[in-house]
Formats: C-alpha cells, sequence, structure tokens
C-alpha cells in the first residue's frame, strides 16, 4: 500500500533573548530544563509514532526559539529517534531537514553534529544588514556575526541556505532595505524569505507602536507608501538576482523552494511535536499544550500515551475547502482544479463562483493551464496584482 506524504515540525522554545516584535512562543531556560524538554520530546515522539505508521517522511523542520541553542549532539539524538520510529522518504529522495538558526549561535562542531544529523537545509535569521537596525529589534547578533555564521555554514557543507529578512523596521528607508536586500543577495544564499513587520499585541513593540504615534524615544515606523515601496523593491530586485518568487512572501533559486512550507499550503498532512507544536492528521488538527510544566509532566505519565493536547478540532469539508483556497493561492503556481473536484466532489466554481468571477473582472485572479508530470492541468491563481493585496483577495474565499 502506498504510503501517504508526511511533514514533521518540532519547536524547540528557547530562546538567548526575547525579540522585541517577537510573539512566539518561546522564552529563554536553563539547561536543566533543555534537558528535560528533549526527554519528553523524545518520549512525544516515540509515543505519538503508532498513528503515523502509515505515513513516509518526506519533510522534517525544527523550528523555534532557536533550535541551534542545543548542543549539536542532542538535535542528533532527535533526529535518531526521529528514524527509529517513523518511515522516511528513501535517501535518494532526499528527504529536507531544516533547522533554523541565529547567527551567533552557530559553532563549527554543531554544524558537523547536524550533517550528521542529516539535516541539510539551515534557515538563518539575518533580519537586517544593519546593525542599528537589528538593535532597535532586540536582536542578539550584528551583521558581521551572521557574516561569520554564514561562513561556517557553508564550510561545513551546507549547500541550501534560506535567510530571512525583514522590512518596514521602525525608522528603516528605502536606500537602508536595498542595501539589506543587496548584501544577503551577493552572498548568493539558495533562499531568500523577506516579511514586512508586524506589530503583535503583546509584545514590547506593541506597547511602543500600538498607539497613534511611537512611544518617546522610539523611531517612527515607515508610512504604508514606504512600506509599499520596500515590497516593491523586494520584488524586482530579488527577480533580478535570480530568485523566483513561489510564494508570497518567499523566493528562490531553480529548485529550492522550502518543501516544508509547501506542504503546509497544500494541505500535507503533519505531526507537531514539543511545546505549542500543531499536528493536521486526516482533517482533524490539534495542538500541543503551550505550559512548559504541563508539557514536561507529560512525559513522567504514561510516556505521552495520552498527550496533553488542546483546541482539538475536526474541520467541516467547508473548512477543508476555505483551507485549500486560502493557504494554496499563496502559492504564486496556485491551485490545481482537478485536485480540488477530486478532494471535495465538486468544482471550484461551482462553490465559489461569486468570489471567483469577482476577483477576475477585478484582475486579482486568473486562470491558466500547464503540463504538470506530463498532465495537462487547469489552475487558479492570483495575479501579481492580486498577490500584491492578497489579504483582500483571499479573504473572499472565506464562508
Amino acid at each position: 500500500m502506498k504510503q501517504a506524504p508526511l511533514g514533521i515540525y518540532l519547536h524547540i522554545p528557547f530562546c538567548v533573548r526575547k525579540c522585541l516584535y517577537c510573539d512566539f512562543l518561546s522564552a529563554p531556560a536553563d539547561e536543566q530544563t533543555k534537558t528535560e524538554y528533549v526527554e519528553a520530546l523524545l518520549a512525544e515522539i516515540r509515543a505519538q509514532a503508532p498513528l503515523y505508521s502509515d505515513y513516509v517522511v518526506k519533510t522534517v523542520f525544527f523550528g523555534g526559539g532557536t533550535p541551534s541553542l542545543l548542543p549539536g549532539k542532542e538535535l542528533f539524538r532527535i533526529m535518531e529517534c526521529l528514524r527509529q520510529n517513523f518511515s522516511f522518504a528513501p535517501e535518494e529522495e532526499a528527504p529536507e531537514i531544516t533547522m533554523e538558526a541565529n547567527p551567533g549561535t552557530l559553532t563549527a562542531d554543531n554544524l558537523e553534529w547536524y550533517r550528521r544529523a542529516g539535516i541539510n537545509r539551515l534557515s538563518i535569521g539575518l533580519q537586517s544588514a544593519n546593525d542599528r537596525e537589528l538593535k532597535a529589534l532586540g536582536r542578539i547578533h550584528t551583521w558581521g556575526e551572521f557574516l561569520n555564521s554564514f561562513k561556517l555554514a557553508r564550510e561545513a557543507g551546507f549547500s541550501n541556505i534560506n535567510v530571512d529578512l525583514m522590512s518596514a523596521l521602525p525608522g528603516q528607508t528605502p536606500q537602508a532595505w536595498m542595501d539589506t536586500l543587496k548584501k544577503t543577495a551577493a552572498l548568493e544564499p539558495e533562499h531568500i524569505s523577506a516579511y514586512s513587520l508586524i506589530i503583535e499585541e503583546g509584545t514590547p513593540f506593541y506597547t511602543f507602536y500600538g498607539g497613534e504615534r511611537p512611544a518617546a524615544g522610539h523611531p517612527p515606523l515607515p508610512d504604508e507608501e514606504t512600506d509599499r515601496l520596500m515590497y516593491s523593491q523586494t520584488k524586482a530586485y530579488l527577480a533580478e538576482a535570480g530568485y523566483g518568487r513561489y510564494e508570497i512572501s518567499n523566493y528562490a533559486r531553480p529548485g529550492f523552494s522550502c518543501r516544508h512550507n509547501l506542504s503546509y499550503w497544500k494541505r500535507t498532512d503533519y505531526a507537531g511535536f514539543g511545546l505549542g507544536a500543531a499536528s493536521l492528521r486526516q482533517n482533524v488538527r490539534w495542538n500541543n499544550t503551550s505550559d512548559m510544566k504541563e508539557y514536561l509532566s507529560g512525559s513522567a505519565s504514561e510516556g505521552f500515551a495520552t498527550p496533553v493536547k488542546q483546541a482539538v478540532q475536526t474541520l467541516s469539508a467547508e473548512e477543508q475547502m476555505e483551507e485549500f483556497m486560502f493557504l494554496g493561492l499563496r502559492i504564486t503556481e496556485g491551485i490545481s482544479l482537478r485536485r480540488f473536484r477530486e478532494a471535495f466532489g465538486r468544482t471550484v466554481e461551482e462553490v465559489y463562483a461569486g468570489p471567483v468571477e469577482k476577483l477576475t473582472h477585478e484582475g486579482l485572479l486568473e486562470r491558466y493551464s500547464q503540463e504538470k508530470n506530463g498532465v495537462h492541468e487547469e489552475f487558479l491563481k492570483l495575479t501579481d496584482y492580486g498577490i500584491d493585496v492578497s489579504n483582500y483577495a483571499l479573504s473572499e474565499f472565506l464562508f
């Protein structure tokens, strides 16, 4: 019997210091907590693996937090546990195994352990090539430390590296943003993720910038027009530098699109392990607890045979169709009309006649055909303008 593809996400919730804009589930921790956490993570993997006996792992992603804070030997142990308990795609298919890392936390010794563990893709959080901007974000590193980390990764043999960048920062100008883009592209990473800063509630930045004007002593955020200019600069410059845009905020050289993220956007089932991690299996979604004490106690009670889960949800047909459209249209390729019909027994036009007609008339959506895997397929995708106003366009597909 053919095994279904599976993505695995492992959450490493530790960081040196919380960045001022960050609302992710992460925090500093002592060494004892980190040790206990790894043991709990291994226990959860072993206990939950039987749920996925009919799956084959195609991608693995270590996210955080800062996974590179764990010793390389611990990452090796985690990968060994996964291989012992899950069926992995054959080596010739080169399963994609990604680890997020922060500049200044990578060492030659740990990078060698990552390679031994089978990790073959690094995602390094640069955000800016400007030290003043990095300080304003609360980042723990400098541009120089990023360059050293990038060099160490290349010397260790990593040939698939993503660099995360962030625009619309406090006091940032279009010229400064272009400088970051040019310096990053000059290093020739295989992938660049470029996001615009979002001010999230509960963060220090929300305190500084959540009102009508910045708090005293904090530079203003770029206005909407400047933000849009930076967005346009990103599209134009990275295209010129050889990076194809395959998703709203992601650019890659040919053959280096992030397969793990693509699996999310295409609604491939995924298993999440660790604090707050989310899972999707056969249209049932759940999250692990976000309480560290509760999570750590799970490894001592039944070995996670009944893990501490929350927000278990069985997705209705309408919710599945929403996700199919909302996530799939983030990809520049768009959504396959055949896959929608096979998944739901109805055509896109039958379910979304109004939104499709409206967005097509407004120049935000278009239909096209192409040969894919030897089969002629029809697709629906956002136009360039549709991607520019994607929040509006995608909202039309919510019931």
